[in-house]
């Protein structure tokens, strides 16, 4: 039976006795964001407003986004996006499982050194998709050119975060693309592998 959001002890600074908090609140204090369902204006905000909150807190320490999505609404990632090369801190992104669409976005989106998938995470990307259902003819026009000009930021943005040629982002993502941890890597999506390129756990340590 489901036991709820595990707590754990956690001392406040300045403050004598430990009080109990929800482990990802702990977390989050040790700068660990987590963006594990579809990416909508609810988790975009929560994250961009913890990501601003811990910079203003001390902006010398970097801060992990773990990344465990199918995707979602490309406004809202586009926002964390820009968030994430606002604040002052590294940010560093870990992939985990299925990192899809807006996720590979988002997981690109991390400092770049920084980046990191753990071994059998799957990384896709594609184009941006939407539904012309019950709409006018001027309507789908409209939509249709919004598209275009997002898809021609995305394709822009994985082309500075990967290093690829414009024309190669442009291609490859006219289907969807799944790749391992190891094409994601050779493909410049992420920078290391857990495990392989580093002990997993040590650059999380050190970020302490």
């Amino acid at each position: 039976m489901p036991i709820g959001v595990p707590k754990v002890p956690f001392r406040c600074p300045g403050e004598e006795d430990a009080s109990w908090v929800d482990l990802i609140n702990r977390l989050y204090r040790q700068r660990f964001l987590f963006l594990a369902q579809v990416v909508d204006s609810e988790i975009s905000n929560q994250l961009i407003g913890l990501m601003v909150y811990l910079a203003i807190e001390d902006p010398t320490k970097d801060q992990y986004l773990f990344i465990h999505s199918p995707g979602g609404w490309i406004l809202p990632g586009l926002g964390l996006y820009d968030a994430m090369q606002f604040v002052p801190p590294d940010v560093h992104t870990v992939g985990m499982g299925l990192v899809a669409s807006m996720g590979s976005f988002i997981l690109a989106g991390g400092e770049i050194t920084k980046r990191m998938a753990f071994p059998h995470a799957r990384v896709m990307m594609h184009q941006p998709a939407s539904l012309f259902c019950d709409t006018q003819a001027g309507d789908v026009t409209l939509e249709a050119g919004e598209l275009m000009s997002l898809r021609e930021t995305l394709t822009r943005v994985y082309a500075q975060r990967t290093g690829k040629p414009l024309w190669v982002v442009s291609k490859d993502i006219e289907r969807d693309i799944f790749m391992s941890a190891k094409e994601a890597k050779a493909y410049g999506i992420v920078d290391l592998i857990a495990g392989v390129d580093l002990i997993a756990g040590d650059d999380l340590v050190a970020g302490e």
